[in-house]
């Protein structure tokens, strides 16, 4: 699930595409009011999954769009190792970038790409011109990513770092150029509360939100809940009810962010034992402009 800047008339404020399990895709046109028009419906012949795109030689994980000032594309990243760039009028690829191991998750804000590989490595790409390698890290979580989500100055609005999301129950918070090391660190969420008998029931994080406008986060896992954060002060401003499945995907709506958006449904982590056929998946609506602002303590 994808929430995307729309006009700059007040009527259309974001739009929404989801791949939904019943074969269809279906489009939205989200307005600030919470209010939903659909807009377009395409029926397939089988489950659909995600959204994808062709001519990999497995499995496509990651579909980002990039508008740089001198070209746009469309970045793909697949299990069979590669990151592939689309003229979308074009049946072939315009670049392909072997990865080191299978693509498990990226992020694109103009001109920067992360990507996260199978052996915890990530690879943070310059897009500027023609997409090229900046630099390669191990990742500074012990487990499998799940998500990597970049952040921006507040000040020049240009992207600086990135949150890195993994099935651990721990968030990292990385810069790319830090002006201290420090400023680097990890925090644990999407965990039960207190330990029983020495254990502690821990959930993937599946998805990572920056508020547009304030900066802060929504982080949403497979214990059933998102939480908001506060990555400046160290703080969590709070933590969901927990609902009845999994929450897989989140965003917010641009230029604003009045609107934060997030999906429920079974995402296997507890195997097919695990599902539930009479829990269908849902896509809630939540006013949040206010209870996304910094919290005034400090780190």
């Amino acid at each position: 699930m994808s929430i995307f800047g729309g006009s700059s008339s007040s009527s259309a404020a974001s739009g929404n595409f989801n791949a939904m399990k019943d074969i269809e895709v279906r489009c939205w046109e989200v307005h600030q009011s919470g209010q939903t028009v659909p807009k377009a419906q395409q029926t397939h012949t089988g489950p659909v999954l995600t959204c994808d795109w062709s001519d990999h030689d497995a499995a496509v994980k990651t579909v980002h769009w990039i508008k740089a000032p001198n070209y746009s594309c469309l970045m793909t990243g697949s299990w069979d190792k590669t990151l592939k760039f689309w003229d979308t009028r074009s049946p072939n690829p315009i670049d392909t970038i072997q990865l080191p191991e299978r693509c498990y998750c990226a992020d694109v804000v103009f001109p920067m790409a992360v990507v996260g590989t199978a052996n915890r490595e990530l690879l943070i790409y310059q897009l500027d011109n023609r997409p090229q390698e900046f630099s390669r890290i191990e990742s500074p979580l012990k487990f499998q990513h799940r998500c990597v989500t970049i952040f921006t100055d507040k000040k020049t609005n240009a992207p600086t770092g990135f949150a890195l999301g993994s099935i651990e129950g721990r968030v990292a918070i990385h810069y790319v150029n830090p002006t201290n090391p420090k400023d680097n660190f990890t925090f644990k969420c999407h965990r039960s509360n207190g330990v029983v008998n020495g254990m502690q029931d821990i959930f993937a994080v599946n998805d990572i939100a920056f508020h547009p406008e304030h900066g802060t986060l929504a982080t949403v896992g497979s214990d059933s809940r998102f939480s908001f954060w506060d990555k400046d002060a160290r703080t969590k401003i709070k933590t969901s009810e927990q609902f009845d499945q999994p929450l897989t995907s989140c965003d917010f709506n641009k230029p604003r962010g009045e609107v934060f958006a997030y999906a429920t449904s079974y995402d296997w982590s507890k195997g097919h034992e695990g599902y539930d056929p009479q829990k269908k998946p849902h896509i809630f609506l939540r006013s949040c402009y206010d209870e996304l602002k910094p919290s005034n303590k400090k780190s």
